[in-house]
């Protein structure tokens, strides 16, 4: 029982090293002979539209009595997330 303590202990420390000081900005504290702070900026990510061309499968007449199949793409417009490095 107190192995498991001691050890739940330890776990939460590196938990406990970490503040959020701004908007994206947390202030960590590292282990060492002392304790050294460092300030850590976290990338941004925003989303931009992109296009991107997708398959189409339709059918088309061929004869008057079958539609023949027929593959093809046409472009549409996605989200995607850029990220933004500090």
């Amino acid at each position: 029982m107190r192995k498991m303590l001691i050890g739940a202990v330890i776990l939460s420390l590196p938990l406990a090293a970490c503040k959020k000081t701004g908007d994206n900005t947390y202030q960590v504290q590292t282990p060492t002979v002392g304790t050294d702070t460092h300030t850590v900026t976290t990338p941004s990510v925003e989303m931009q539209k992109d296009t991107i061309n997708t398959p189409v499968i339709g059918t088309k007449p061929d004869t008057v009595i079958i539609q023949k199949p027929v593959a093809g793409t046409k472009k549409t417009e996605v989200s995607v997330p850029v990220i933004k490095k500090p």
